[in-house]
Parts: structure tokens; sequence; C-alpha cells
């Protein structure tokens, strides 16, 4: 097998069960608050510190957002089992980028990463993602290739893989759905503030040795919590998050 084609499988294999690379680092994440400590001993910058890592990963979570409210259906990307793309998106986010989604979810992890103030766990985690999510965007352009020839390549050829070409962008060509972004994007909500909530319980424990309250993460958690389960109600037994063609 050539290499070409061995990246090509690896990258299917991996696309399949991209989701559970958090797991796979979850360790780094354990062995980094257990050796946490307050940065330069300060409270304050501490608290600035975290609302800091928690903008990032809410930045990547924009991305998502901005992705996801102005594609069609079945694009590349969103599927989980095999590969499907019934058009090629080339306008919008991925007019100045071509795997935005896999930007929105780097930056949401690295804002995790970047909470305990441990460098070598934010690093750790980049060459981690990196090795993981290059072989799955290089099966995933293999498909998109195949698919559209001429149109994937003139598309490749202007626009980067990863990092953004901001002086590129061209406005979507669907407009923004905010339905669509409620159907698709309302686990994703819970999982930042979920992730943030409980790296910050976990640093108090390890720091203070005690479980402390804070009145602006309960009732971030609590609007996470409720937004999802009000979303996922409407989900589940109505048709209002339904779109044609989104």
């Amino acid at each position: 097998m050539g290499l070409q084609r061995e990246l090509e499988s690896q990258g299917q294999w991996l696309f399949r069960w991209r989701s559970f690379l958090p797991l796979a680092i979850a360790p780094l994440f354990g062995i980094a608050l257990v050796n946490t400590s307050r940065p330069f001993g300060s409270y304050r910058f501490h608290e600035y510190w975290e609302f800091f890592c928690l903008g990032v990963s809410f930045t990547g979570l924009a991305i998502r957002v901005m992705t996801a409210g102005v594609v069609p259906a079945d694009t590349s990307g969103r599927n989980t089992k095999s590969q499907l793309a019934a058009s090629l998106n080339t306008s919008g986010v991925y007019s100045v980028v071509r795997h935005p989604l896999y930007v929105g979810n780097y930056l949401i992890g690295l804002g995790a990463a970047l909470v305990p103030f441990e460098w070598w766990l934010a690093t750790v985690y980049t060459l981690a993602y990196w090795i993981y999510y290059e072989r799955i965007m290089f099966a995933e352009e293999q498909f998109l290739r195949a698919q559209f020839g001429a149109t994937f390549e003139e598309w490749a050829r202007r626009t980067p893989a990863f990092l953004p070409k901001f002086k590129a962008w061209r406005p979507a060509d669907y407009s923004f759905s905010i339905r669509t972004v409620l159907r698709r994007e309302y686990t994703a909500l819970l999982v930042v503030i979920a992730l943030h909530a409980a790296i910050e319980t976990a640093e108090h424990w390890f720091i203070d040795g005690r479980i402390v309250y804070e009145i602006f993460w309960g009732c971030l958690l609590g609007f996470g919590v409720l937004s999802y389960l009000i979303v996922r109600s409407i989900k589940k037994n109505t048709q209002w998050l339904e779109q044609p063609g989104r």
C-alpha cells in the first residue's frame, strides 16, 4: 500500500472515531490538574486567565456556528460514519479556510488545554490534534477531489486548509439560519460550558482542597443545561427546527 493510500485509509478510520480524541488525551488533563497552581500565585490573574481560556473555546464555538448557519444539508464534515457531500461549500467561512469545523474544534479544545497553565499540555494537545486530524482532512479531501474534480482543485488552490486567509472572504451563498444552528450546535454549547465548569471545579479541589461554588460558573452551567433541554425537547417533539435543504 502506497503512503498516499495508507494515509487515506487511516483518515477514513479516524473520521469515524474522531469524536473520541478528547478521551485519548483526558489522562494528560488529569496530570496537569493534579499539579496545577495559581499562575504567579495570583488569584486575580487566575480568574482572568480562566475567562480568557473560556473566550478561546467560545471563539471556536462561534466558528462552528458561523459554519453551521449557512451550509446546506448533506455537507462534508457533518456526517459521522462515511464521507458524504452533495455539494461543495466554497463561500462564507469556507472561502477563508477549507476545514472551518476542525478549526473550531481545535480552538474549543485549546481553550480547555490552556486553563491549567501548563504549557506542555497545550503543546501536546496541538501536536496530537494535528497528527489526528491531518489524516482525516487528507481522506476528506481525497473524497471531495474525486467528487468535484476541477472545482475542488481550484477552491483548494486559493483556500488554505487550516490557517484562515481572511482577505479571501466571500459572502455565503445561503442566508444565516438560526434554526439550523440550534439544531446542530446545541450540544456543543453545553459541552463547552460543562468542560470549563468541570476544569474550574477540579482546579479548586486540587488547589484549595475543597469544592468552591462561584455564581458565574453556576449560572453559566445552568444556562447551558437549560438551553440544551429546551432545544432538545423542541427538536424531538416538533419540526420547528427543520428547514428544507438545510
